[in-house]
């Protein structure tokens, strides 16, 4: 078995059993002593999905504990606590995929107009973070599996922060990022 689907198989785990032992159902999170990676500090997201459909999702942009925590806290957030959604109950906990997403560290991208910005977005390989003032939201780099279009990922992600998707300021920050992506559906299929 590689070393990255060792790390996918044990990231998903500590997601499922953390859901898990919150809805109070029996399940082993995998062992963590003797992977010294899971004590680095990282950011991920925990997305969750029911045939093929969201179904929660959250995460961190920045560093700021282990990584084991990190996808604990995220794993817990997304299935409880996500506000798009209800609480996730027993019976969707076995119908649900799991996914963690690894993120770089943030990189600033400088884009004093629109065109400037949409020219740098980099489809399928950069997730974004569009601030503004108080405003804020991110795309991880899957959405851009719904919006390939630069202008349209652009302007969703301007909607989803609660803005006009048709809104630019010289003011706005956009940072960009890449994900290492473990998909529970991909790791399951994958016999070694």
């Amino acid at each position: 078995m590689s070393e990255s689907v060792n790390k996918g198989r044990v990231l998903i785990g500590i997601a499922r059993a953390e859901i898990a032992k919150k809805l109070a159902v029996p399940f082993d999170e995998p062992a963590a002593s003797g992977q010294d990676w899971l004590e680095e500090p990282a950011a991920a997201f925990v997305t969750l999905t029911i045939n093929g459909a969201l179904r929660g999702c959250i995460g961190s942009l920045e560093a700021r504990r282990s990584m084991i925590d990190d996808v604990r806290s995220n794993a817990r957030a997304a299935a409880f606590e996500d506000p798009r959604f209800p609480p996730l109950s027993m019976e969707e906990f076995s119908n649900v995929m799991v996914e963690v997403s690894v993120l770089t560290e943030l990189e600033a991208m400088h884009a004093y107009t629109e065109n400037i910005a949409i020219s740098k977005l980099r489809p399928g390989i950069d997730g974004v973070v569009f601030k503004f003032g108080m405003y804020k939201a991110t795309f991880l780099p899957q959405v851009w599996d719904q919006l390939p279009d630069p202008v349209d990922f652009l302007g969703h992600l301007k909607a989803k922060a609660g803005l006009s998707a048709e809104f630019w300021h010289p003011e706005v920050l956009l940072f960009k990022y890449q994900v290492k992506r473990y998909c529970e559906k991909d790791l399951s299929s994958e016999r070694q």
